[in-house]
Parts: C-alpha cells; structure tokens; sequence
C-alpha cells in the first residue's frame, strides 16, 4: 500500500466498508481472523485498512468454511498451504519470463537439461 492507504491498484476499503461488501462475515469474526492472522490488513488509527488481496483472501476464507466446512483448527494449515501453492506459482512465473529472457540457445540446452532430468525420476 503507498502512503495514502492504498493497494497498488489504488483501491482500500475501512472495516465498516468490508462488512458492508462481505455480509458472510460478522465484525466479531473479521477481528478474530484478523488477530490470528488469517488476514493482515494495514492498522491505521483505530481500524483496518484493507487492500484488494485482502479482500480476495476474505472471500477464499469465507468459500473455505461454508463450502467445504473447514474448521478454525485446520484453517491455518489450509491458507498455509495456500499461501505456499501461491508463492511457488509467483516463483514459477518469474522462473518462466526469465527463461523467455534467454538467448535461444541456452533456452535449448536449458530444455534438454530438464527433459534428462524428468527422465531420471520416471
């Protein structure tokens, strides 16, 4: 978020503006998901701040506890994992456009190295 509370798309919600845009979550259980860090919106004065990934993580833990039934305790271990897949997803991308990056050559002897290397684990 830059300096005026925003997201890098420009866009932050307050609390009250959450709750009014999300009606499956209580303000009881946002604070509660806030302080066991199921969500990290930025604290500012006496609220939150929230930004788009913010959002977008509410919504996935919202999914997550009506339609699969997860529970408090395996939560945690679920968005774990979640944030893990994400990263890695993150990683493979930069991985990716630097690879495109790559005179062609060494894009070839890139991608034979990966295909013996595939071979050797089958």
């Amino acid at each position: 978020m830059d300096r005026n509370g925003m997201d890098q798309d420009g866009v932050a919600w307050r609390t009250d503006e959450v709750l009014t845009i999300c009606r499956r979550v209580s303000s009881a259980q946002l604070t509660v998901w806030v302080e066991r860090h199921w969500l990290r919106p930025r604290h500012e004065g006496t609220g939150f701040v929230f930004s788009a990934a913010d959002m977008a993580r509410l919504e996935m833990i919202c999914d997550l506890r009506e339609d699969l039934a997860l529970d408090d305790e395996a939560m945690p271990v679920v968005l774990s994992l979640l944030d893990t897949v994400y990263g890695l997803r993150r990683r493979l991308r930069v991985l990716a456009e630097a690879i495109g990056d790559l005179p062609p050559e060494a894009r070839y002897l890139l991608q034979d190295e990966l295909r013996k290397r595939e071979e050797m684990e089958e």
